[in-house]
């Protein structure tokens, strides 16, 4: 099995026509695979457009403000790399006068970029032989290869590393590991790989002893925690309301949400207006209090199962900082309050 000039073939032929593939320029390729982490091409390609239209060079990205960054990135989840594409964007608009690193071990100095996104950069742009290891490479070798160790323990990590590492061919290494992601997203798919038409399945192990399900193997998940948030959408009678920046690291840092009151199980009206950190809002003379949604509106993320509520507040006072609905439209919030916006008339 000439397993790398197969899977480059094979490539030519299947490779979807994607934007990102059709340039060589570091910010371009940097830019997609930062959107792409933890993201499908279908949800993060209208993000690449988007971002490429706004801010075509890494000094258009640079001059951006946060907010400006993260409205753009709203719906696109995990906003930490939001902030990190920002931050490095400035570093290498002001620092590096505009010129990417060019090499694996430099580009790992960038603020949001691992092992995965510098191998990706370096061997697409440079041709620097480095292996890319995704869910989907990870995907293809445990099966072709007959790999059983966990791929998210150390040492699965680093096994699979250095078997990418050996594949490598000695040419055509961005179009290489490109051919072995798509491959992987294409072909070798998760639940219903197209085995039929493979062009390495003769010298698969995992199809040999009928393990393509098996493989590869994860240790089981964290925990997941479950968390009841409680948003006060606080409307005035000239239909001003208030958002909150949330200063603290976490997944929403930097973005704007309602006051929020966390509670340990999902509550009612009477306890929340019962509960003792609803006594500032009751301050501002209530005029009715109703829930926006009769059931709570379940969030995933990759640790939590957020339960939210939104709590619609009618007061008689006006509120410091008060804000109309368009600006409240105009801020970067968290998906889940981005929804809700989108289908609330005050």
């Amino acid at each position: 099995m000439d397993f790398n000039s197969d899977l480059i073939q094979w490539y030519s032929l299947h490779k979807r026509p994607l934007p990102w593939r059709e340039t060589k320029d570091p910010y371009r390729i940097w830019l997609s695979e930062i959107i792409l982490q933890q993201t499908q091409i279908k949800q993060g390609l209208p993000y690449y457009l988007k971002f490429t239209a706004n801010y075509p060079t890494v000094f258009d990205l640079a001059k951006a403000s946060e907010d400006e960054v993260l409205k753009h990135w709203q719906g696109l989840g995990y906003y930490s790399r939001a902030r990190n594409l920002h931050k490095t964007a400035k570093y290498v608009a002001e620092e590096l006068k505009g010129v990417f690193p060019k090499t694996y071990k430099e580009l790992l100095t960038l603020k949001g970029v691992g092992d995965y996104t510098a191998s990706a950069i370096a061997s697409i742009c440079y041709e620097e032989p480095v292996a890319v290891v995704d869910g989907n490479v990870y995907r293809v070798l445990s099966r072709c290869f007959g790999v059983d160790t966990p791929i998210n323990s150390t040492e699965g990590v680093k096994q699979f590393k250095r078997l990418a590492m050996s594949l490598l061919p000695k040419n055509n290494i961005g179009d290489y590991n490109q051919a072995l992601m798509e491959f992987g997203a294409k072909q070798c798919k998760p639940k219903s790989p197209d085995c039929s038409n493979c062009p390495v399945d003769s010298e698969c192990a995992a199809l040999a002893t009928a393990s393509i399900q098996k493989l590869p193997i994860k240790l089981k998940k964290i925990k997941i925690r479950k968390r009841y948030l409680n948003f006060l959408v606080l409307l005035t009678k000239n239909h001003k309301t208030v958002l909150e920046k949330r200063i603290e690291k976490g997944i929403w840092q930097n973005l704007y949400q309602f006051p929020m009151l966390e509670s340990e199980t999902s509550i009612s009206k009477k306890e929340l207006l019962a509960n003792s950190n609803f006594k500032k809002i009751r301050e501002l003379k209530l005029k009715n209090v109703t829930l926006f949604n009769s059931k709570d509106i379940l969030h995933k993320l990759t640790h939590q199962e957020l339960h939210v509520k939104f709590w619609i507040i009618q007061i008689k006072n006006d509120v410091h900082n008060g804000i109309s609905w368009a600006e409240v439209q105009a801020r970067a919030v968290p998906a889940v309050i981005a929804q809700f916006v989108k289908g609330f008339n005050p």
